[in-house]
């Protein structure tokens, strides 16, 4: 199976009622266990590269790792740039071989957000390539606080950016540790009443399984972004490798470890709320 476009999975999610995982990478030994974990059960998944991991690996680097992965994968994998804060960043991803970017443009104004999305979008689509905007900012735990977003520059965005998938801030919270569930689901209803697109949440980490599954079913909410709750099992695990043998001092050997723990916990995330 080669690698495919955002836009191939998330429209068939928003219309039949379930959503994928847009799963963040960090390395090797993490992208491989969640492809395992996508053959497995046969659920396509988003493979993303966001800022942390752009800055420790190079964009062209990523590029041919995650289309390795996803080109030899027997089920569907999205290759794709997670907040590309620039331009410059997204025609990069596209050049690459990324499949999908994202062009966050949640900290401008809405007329700039839909400038610059409308630029990586006509060049990206040509690719084949297709695009994630932002509207709202989501913000972190202990950091920065959200902007929820407005319905009418939804609606706006939706119209004039070229987007094909549309992140929204509603709740959702970066970094989240704790699973405490502050959706608001009228706001949501708000903004699917003035977009088609496929709707996304950053920070769902912190979203517990029921509300994940709610929304999945119930929502155009076809994306969940996972990151802290794969991280936090990659850390737990390799510690406890460490700890079980503190003479291994082999990189690949204590990285390696983390991958059946990673992949169990993937798995499990995956068919929370994929298809049925």
């Amino acid at each position: 199976m080669t690698a495919v476009n955002l836009k191939n999975v998330l429209e068939p999610a928003s219309k039949q009622g379930y959503a994928l995982a847009g799963l963040v990478v960090l390395g090797w030994e993490d992208a491989l266990a969640y492809v395992e974990a996508a053959e497995e059960t046969k659920i396509p998944i988003i493979l993303q590269a966001g800022p942390g991991c752009r800055q420790h690996t190079p964009i062209p680097i990523l590029g041919k790792m995650f289309r390795y992965l996803a080109d030899n994968s027997s089920v569907s994998i999205v290759c794709h740039i997670d907040h590309g804060y620039t331009v410059e960043e997204c025609m990069q991803g596209i050049d690459s071989g990324f499949t999908s970017v994202m062009f966050d443009g949640s900290k401008l104004s809405i007329s700039e957000n839909i400038d610059l999305t409308a630029l990586v979008a006509e060049k990206a689509h040509a690719s084949n390539v297709s695009v994630e905007g932002e509207v709202g900012f989501v913000g972190y735990s202990k950091g920065v606080n959200s902007k929820g977003t407005d319905p009418l520059d939804a609606k706006r965005f939706s119209e004039e950016s070229g987007a094909d998938a549309l992140a929204i801030s509603v709740g959702n919270t970066h970094l989240q540790t704790t699973k405490i569930s502050n959706i608001n689901f009228d706001l949501v209803r708000s903004i699917e009443e003035v977009t088609n697109l496929p709707l996304v949440l950053h920070g769902s980490s912190g979203l517990p399984t029921d509300t994940r599954k709610k929304l999945a079913k119930n929502t155009m909410v076809s994306k969940f972004n996972i990151g802290t709750e794969i991280r936090m099992i990659f850390g737990e695990s390799l510690r406890k490798k460490i700890k079980l043998d503190p003479n291994i001092y082999d990189r690949i050997e204590l990285l390696n470890a983390t991958i059946p723990d990673v992949k169990m916990i993937t798995s499990k995330i995956i068919k929370e709320f994929g298809p049925k």
